[in-house]
């Protein structure tokens, strides 16, 4: 079992990093068209600077799922994800998105909460009892 959830973890962690960096380059280019682009973000009633910020966190945060060690940096990097993701979605079912719309935010925060309940042990914070 744990080969099997080693492998499910990094397709989930790989598949995860390849939407967040290809959202993040639409973002910072501040494309007009796409998912998370330019267009979206304006329909949502968000203004067109904060794409900057998302691509610039969203990229950050993919090294630090990434790399190996920092434990605490990758519980603030999923986090991160976790918050941009349900943002998203709750921005888009208030505005009574399709789900055409929210699907590929929903699909970005089940692969953030799969790579992160499935992360090796060694990527896992230990707390230690006193």
């Amino acid at each position: 079992m744990a080969k099997r959830n080693k492998i499910i973890y990094w397709i989930a962690t790989i598949w995860l990093a390849l939407g967040m960096v290809s959202t993040a380059a639409v973002q910072l280019c501040k494309a007009k068209e796409g998912q998370g682009g330019a267009d979206m973000i304006a329909h949502l009633g968000y203004p067109v600077y904060l794409l900057t910020l998302l691509g610039a966190w969203k990229i950050l945060g993919v090294v630090a799922v990434l790399i190996p060690k920092f434990p605490l940096l990758k519980e603030w990097a999923y986090a991160g994800f976790f918050f941009i993701m349900s943002g998203a979605i709750f921005s888009h079912i208030a505005l009574g998105d399709s789900v055409k719309e929210i699907l590929p935010a929903l699909l970005l925060l089940a692969l953030t909460v799969v790579s992160w309940y499935l992360r090796p042990a060694g990527r896992k914070i230990i707390l230690k009892t006193v």
